[in-house]
């Protein structure tokens, strides 16, 4: 581009003295031939002489100009290539430094963790990835929208090879151990990717202030296909979306979004299309709402977060018509669900203690005036300890909650007929928790061990004769216990090796248990 610049002022300026020279010549050879030219003619020729000179004085300094800023054009990009070179030489002594690992000059760095130079070290190399991706960019075809705002894809590309031993309720993420059925040998292998997510996130204009912004999120465990084969053709479901309004401090977040006040899941990609612990004293649900965030700061490292909303008051119920939509009994009580979660987060070097808080509550309606109150109490915590230890957990005590995965799913609990006006109705009350302790053995490697109940009142069953028609014979208890690691080599991509126990209990009867293996490879994008 500069090149060819400097050919076209070359010519310009070469073109010009050419024509100087050309006039000057016929000039000269007038001046020889005429002795005594007419002086009205010698006039004429002597303004155009002048007119001509005056050209040429206004096109060299045209010229002159654009050589200028072509020089500086030219001193900028070599000062800004300079200050590049600077930095990459800079970086690749460091990385150099660092893969060398030079024997500690003090104390203090002698006692520091091997892991801490492989942690830089993989970020070093993250940094140098992102810095060439963004280098790279006007290279990448981007996602079109109809919008002027940038929008982006991300995702998951999952494939889970799973063996079952013992019966369960789901053979690809299963939730509860089972009766074996007739036909049912208690043992199955098998293969899915229906776990898969998409995702699209919209960037919008600020209003009032506001940074806008929405996404939505689909996986493919939304049931199958009437068809042969119909196992390896999983339909889209809807996951989350939401808008979100976003100031310095304050957010307005509306649409369909998992439980604010049960935020926290266990470490596992074995099972992604429900939570892991789900109907295991993790709380979870998907729910239609609209809340507000405020963040406190309390210090340089400490912060208070404030959540309040109201959501889509759910109550675990299964819908009567696959077309229409019929309030549920938490719907049909005519108000929303409440819920709030106050948190504290503490920074500790590149870690974060987070202790939180979280109440829920919805009224349901039962018909023929039997109203229930559903409500939960919630208290979750992230603790690291070093850079390496980590534990996590939740835990609830509810009553009539099915509709958040409390108590194994069950609300409420009738002494008769539902349809009759002289039948009771009662909340179900249950308790329960996860915990989760988690070992980074590098950035790239993770270790996870995790224990998950949840505990129905056995006696509210018996009291009122175990009616209720949820499963088939009333669940008193659901443990679940797990182990994984998750190996991550690129940010890109993770494989991962899980080991499940299932334990559910039924009323008075047996109890029923299996183990799962679940092998996982899968793609971020």
């Amino acid at each position: 581009m500069r090149s060819m610049s400097w050919t076209k002022v070359s010519l310009s300026a070469l073109w010009l003295i050419g024509m100087f020279v050309a006039h000057a010549g016929r000039a000269s050879g007038q001046t020889v031939n005429q002795a005594k030219p007419n002086s009205a003619v010698q006039g004429a020729e002597t303004r155009g002489f002048d007119e001509l000179l005056r050209q040429l004085q206004s096109q060299v300094q045209e010229l002159s100009g654009q050589v200028k800023r072509l020089e500086a054009q030219q001193e900028s990009t070599q000062a800004e290539s300079t200050e590049l070179r600077k930095e990459l030489d800079a970086a690749k002594t460091q990385l150099a430094a660092l893969s060398s690992n030079p024997a500690p000059s003090s104390a203090s760095s002698a006692t520091a963790p091997a892991a801490t130079i492989e942690e830089r070290v993989s970020k070093l190399e993250e940094s140098q990835q992102m810095a060439s991706a963004e280098a790279a960019e006007q290279n990448q075809t981007k996602v079109e929208s109809s919008s002027k705002y940038r929008v982006r894809l991300s995702g998951i590309v999952l494939f889970n090879l799973y063996a079952d031993r013992g019966s369960v309720n789901n053979q690809d993420f299963p939730e509860l151990a089972m009766a074996p059925g007739v036909l049912s040998t208690g043992n199955s292998f098998g293969g899915t990717v229906r776990q898969s997510e998409i995702g699209l996130q919209g960037f919008g204009p600020t209003i009032g202030g506001a940074r806008t912004s929405a996404e939505i999120h689909f996986d493919f465990a939304g049931g199958f296909p009437q068809a042969p084969n119909g196992v390896s053709y999983g339909i889209m479901r809807l996951r989350t979306a939401t808008v979100r309004f976003d100031w310095d401090n304050t957010s307005v977040i509306a649409g369909q979004d998992a439980l604010f006040l049960s935020p926290i899941s266990p470490t596992s990609i074995a099972t992604l299309a429900v939570p892991a612990f789900a109907y295991a004293g993790n709380l979870w649900s998907w729910t239609p709402q609209v809340r507000v965030e405020h963040r406190f700061v309390a210090g340089e490292n400490s912060s208070f977060l404030l959540q309040g909303g109201i959501l889509d008051n759910l109550s675990g119920d299964t819908p009567p018509s696959e077309y229409n939509r019929y309030p549920t009994w938490g719907e049909n009580s005519g108000q929303p669900a409440y819920a709030t979660r106050l948190s504290w987060t503490h920074a500790v070097g590149d870690q974060k203690i987070i202790a939180g808080a979280g109440g829920y509550y919805g009224r349901q309606d039962w018909g023929f005036g039997r109203t229930v109150d559903s409500w939960a109490g919630t208290a979750d915590l992230t603790l690291p300890f070093g850079t390496r230890v980590e534990f996590t957990g939740e835990f609830y005590r509810g009553r009539a909650i099915g509709g958040l995965g409390g108590g194994i799913a069950q609300t409420g609990l009738w002494n008769g007929v539902l349809t009759s006006p002289a039948t009771d109705v009662y909340g179900l009350d249950s308790m329960g928790g996860w915990a989760q302790l988690k070992y980074k053995v590098s950035p790239k490697l993770q270790f996870n061990g995790a224990f998950g109940i949840d505990d129905p009142f056995a006696s509210e069953f018996r009291q009122f004769g175990g009616s209720q028609t949820y499963y088939p014979t009333p669940l008193t208890k659901n443990e679940s216990s797990l182990g994984n690691f998750l190996y991550q080599p690129k940010s890109d991509i993770v494989f991962s090796l899980e080991y499940r126990h299932l334990k559910t209990y039924t009323l008075d009867s047996t109890t029923n248990s299996a183990n799962i293996i679940v092998m996982s490879v899968g793609y971020l994008f």
